[in-house]
């Protein structure tokens, strides 16, 4: 039993251990998403964040021994984004003939995204840095951040609440814009693209390319345009 303990010990702070438990995780709930015929709310992100979660708990693992291992995983992100190149590229044509409908979309979107989430915060009694926080949540993860600590917001807050803003538009978003009626690809994917950024064009490109595509081009403007208006806007209403 000692034996087996120190066993214990010396994986649950190896790189190599949280490498696999993050992959293998991923894995597990991305089996259980297809199995269920692709069940919005079992989205295969929120799994493997609930799963990893536990385990952290459980074995009383601090996040920067967890990220020694998940750092493999987190730099393939910069090669995952510039990826969503190819499916753009192969539906260039359509961005072409939809440039105008994509830039009043993707304004009304971002403008969306932000006043609605400063409202409802500022609503609730939020002090500025908590306002400043949640106001890019729309926009992914790096940007979010960076954008929020110019604002003066947490950094660390901004992260997870994008994170939670992205899952749960990949789990409600393709009900929304089905209950609207929204049967065009490339307007679902600038929908949840714009709302949902990575996670949600994750999503998207699961269910079809053109959506894919254009929900790929959606987080990557909304990043650009919420970067510009946020800090204008803060300066003119905060």
């Amino acid at each position: 039993m000692t034996d087996l303990h120190a066993t214990w010990v010396y994986l649950s702070t190896s790189p190599l251990f949280h490498l696999t438990l993050t992959l293998a995780s991923f894995q597990a709930a991305s089996w259980l998403f297809e199995r269920s015929g692709r069940k919005p709310w079992l989205n295969p992100v929120l799994g493997a964040v609930i799963v990893n979660v536990a385990v952290l708990r459980l074995t009383g693992t601090d996040y920067a021994t967890y990220f020694e291992g998940a750092q493999f995983v987190h730099f393939l992100l910069g090669p995952a984004t510039v990826a969503l190149a190819v499916p753009l590229y192969r539906q260039w044509q359509r961005v072409r003939r939809s440039a105008l409908a994509i830039t009043i979309s993707l304004l009304a979107g971002s403008l969306t995204a932000i006043v609605s989430a400063v409202a409802v915060a500022w609503a609730l009694g939020a002090p500025p840095a908590l306002l400043a926080s949640v106001a890019p949540k729309s926009v992914t993860a790096p940007v979010a951040m960076a954008i929020a600590e110019e604002l003066g917001g947490l950094p660390s807050l901004t992260a997870v609440v994008v994170i939670v803003t992205g899952i749960l538009g990949a789990m409600i978003g393709p009900m929304v814009l089905d209950l609207l009626r929204v049967r065009d690809w490339r307007a679902r994917g600038l929908a949840i693209g714009t709302a949902s950024h990575g996670i949600g064009t994750a999503r998207a490109l699961q269910v079809n390319e053109t959506a894919g595509a254009f929900a790929g081009l959606a987080m990557g403007l909304n990043a650009l345009a919420t970067a510009l208006v946020l800090p204008i806007l803060w300066g003119l209403f905060i």
